[in-house]
């Protein structure tokens, strides 16, 4: 289709993006995806506003929409890569010690891989592919730049760079690996730190806003209309309490999200 190939190309980053998310469609697939599901929500939510309010605005409302929808579907595959590098980075040093204790123990560092790919879920697919590669005749090096194309996350890249780099240059993977271990446990100590420093104002902020001011907002409007004579009714109480349900949903989403991608336990 001209339209999803024209906006395909628009997007020049969206392969890498495909391949990082580990989504199986191409940029064209992925745009008529986003495309298709833009049109059928907008549609289906001016079909229920036209059953309400009998109004013609509701086509309106429709072609307003999916504009919207589109680039909303669009950043579906940001929020898949972004996943990829919360998982990688809860094992990345776990990881990295595993290798480097493989390697120490006189391990080849082709079997290294081997035995990491059966024992780590999430970063093990993507060492998985690097020996299914070489199995199929591609030489270790070729592998390991392809790998890191198409890796999601920096700490996941540095790792293998160095270990390619070692290869090329004849140094110590050893020596190179343990920098990059380093390397990355002082990151996560520094992000874990930021974590600590923005948690606490936002604990108070949602104490405030999500807690307090909602309790005592609805204990007055109550006093309030039991003085003046307003009757509140079910359904009103239901939507306050809806409202206030999806504000703490979403100040937890905010903390939730604020959370580095580091293994606590």
């Amino acid at each position: 289709m001209f339209l999803t190939s024209l906006l395909a190309r628009r997007i020049p980053d969206l392969k890498l993006r495909l391949l990082q998310a580990r989504m199986p469609d191409t940029p064209e697939q992925y745009v008529a995806k986003s495309l298709n599901g833009a049109f059928v929500f907008s549609f289906a939510l001016a079909m229920i506003a036209l059953l309400f309010t009998k109004s013609p605005i509701a086509l309106l409302l429709a072609v307003l929409l999916t504009p919207l929808l589109f680039l909303y579907f669009l950043k579906y595959v940001d929020m898949r890569v972004l996943q990829q590098q919360r998982a990688i980075g809860q094992e990345i040093v776990f990881a990295g010690r595993f290798l480097l204790i493989e390697l120490e123990s006189d391990v080849p560092l082709f079997s290294a891989f081997q035995n990491l790919a059966h024992n780590y879920k999430n970063i093990g697919q993507y060492f998985q592919e690097i020996v299914d590669k070489v199995n199929l005749g591609t030489s270790l090096e070729d592998a390991l730049a392809e790998a890191l194309e198409t890796s999601p996350s920096d700490d996941l890249r540095n790792l293998l760079w160095q270990t390619l780099n070692s290869i090329k240059t004849g140094a110590s993977i050893r020596d190179s690996m343990s920098v990059a271990i380093e390397q990355i446990v002082r990151e996560q100590h520094i992000l874990v730190e930021e974590y600590g420093r923005k948690l606490s104002p936002l604990a108070m902020f949602y104490m405030m806003m999500a807690v307090i001011a909602p309790s005592l907002g609805v204990a007055i409007l109550i006093v309030i209309a039991t003085f003046i004579g307003l009757r509140l009714r079910l359904p009103v109480l239901l939507t306050m309490a809806g409202g206030i349900g999806f504000m703490q949903f979403m100040f937890l989403a905010i903390i939730r999200s604020s959370r580095p991608p580091v293994d606590f336990d």
